[in-house]
């Protein structure tokens, strides 16, 4: 497969970007349907109005509530979608990915058990219902070259890996992002009026709290992280860094509760400084932060013991843990 042309945010111009793309999906579809999946991050969100801009009612835009979103997603994420003109519909798939990810430790099994359930059992029922042949994704540059490059297999990568998406799920995929890295699409989000609140969106995993699990990811899991979350998002969105995470780790650690032993879990919480992903350094935030997450999340999380700040820079690290 031929190379990607990378278009460098230096080089973009994006309402001339916008008329190209729009006018690649059109022709692309044609006269016929096309489908996508609305998370809420910005490459998703640029691609629903890239693909309602082309082929307006044509687009059917649904939210997969997968179980392993963050507390409220699909509602606060439709009803942003419903002010600027597009319909989303919720579609309820957590037992099917639940049941796909049960008993699944290792990293790259746990992302090939999701991109199964999503692109071949969730979205091949939507595909069916809606005799769509087209489905639109925010696959952007940098997962294409993680991929390829063996560091994590990003669930949206196909034909870079030879693989086609017609035969394995039967239907095509169209990119339009896959030239841009992250802050390339920001630029066009603005362009197209997104409100900052998504353009200015912290970047979310594919695999969603599941990439923030180390281990099993069962519902009762992905509920603690998903409140751990909470707080670290709210304690820590003044910090203008690019992204910030908590993460459930596997073993576990003694702790005292009471004057007593409290084997329990713990948290690891990530903050980071970046520009497009590829590199990253942790941000330096005050001890005064960092002692306030732990006792929140400590007292705040049931069965939490332990809190810790990762403090190592992308490369060696990777910003997510799974």
């Amino acid at each position: 497969m031929a190379a990607i042309k990378e278009v460098t945010v230096k080089e973009l111009n994006p309402q001339e970007f916008i008329k190209d793309k729009a006018e690649e999906i059109s022709r692309a579809v044609g006269s016929g349907i096309a489908i996508n999946a609305l998370s809420g991050g910005v490459d998703s969100s640029v691609v629903t109005m890239l693909g309602h801009k082309a082929l307006g009612d044509r687009l059917k835009t649904y939210f997969i509530d997968n179980g392993i979103m963050r507390e409220g997603e699909p509602q606060q994420i439709a009803s942003v979608f419903k002010k600027l003109g597009v319909n989303v519909e919720i579609v309820n798939a957590q037992d099917e990915f639940f049941n796909a990810l049960k008993g699944i430790i290792d990293p790259e099994e746990k992302r090939e058990a999701i991109t199964q359930t999503f692109y071949k059992k969730v979205f091949g029922n939507l595909v069916k219902k809606s005799e769509a042949k087209y489905l639109l994704q925010g696959t952007i540059l940098t997962d294409v070259d993680e991929t390829i490059a063996g560091i994590k297999r990003q669930h949206n990568v196909f034909e870079q890996l030879g693989i086609d998406p017609q035969q394995a799920f039967g239907y095509k995929i169209i990119e339009p992002l896959v030239q841009l890295r992250k802050d390339g699409v920001r630029k066009v989000a603005e362009a197209l009026a997104l409100p900052s609140s998504i353009y200015n969106r912290m970047p979310f995993p594919g695999p969603a709290l599941s990439a923030r699990v180390i281990g099993e990811a069962t519902s009762e899991r992905i509920a603690v992280v998903r409140k751990a979350t909470s707080i670290v998002e709210e304690e820590l969105a003044s910090t203008k860094a690019f992204q910030y995470m908590a993460i459930l780790h596997q073993d576990r650690a003694t702790g005292m509760r009471q004057g007593k032993r409290d084997f329990g879990m713990q948290i690891e919480v990530r903050c980071w400084d970046s520009i497009d992903a590829r590199q990253a350094r942790p941000t330096r935030l005050g001890f005064d932060v960092l002692d306030k997450l732990a006792s929140r999340i400590t007292s705040e999380v049931p069965g939490v013991v332990s809190v810790t700040y990762n403090i190592t820079t992308k490369p060696p690290s990777t910003m997510e843990a799974v």
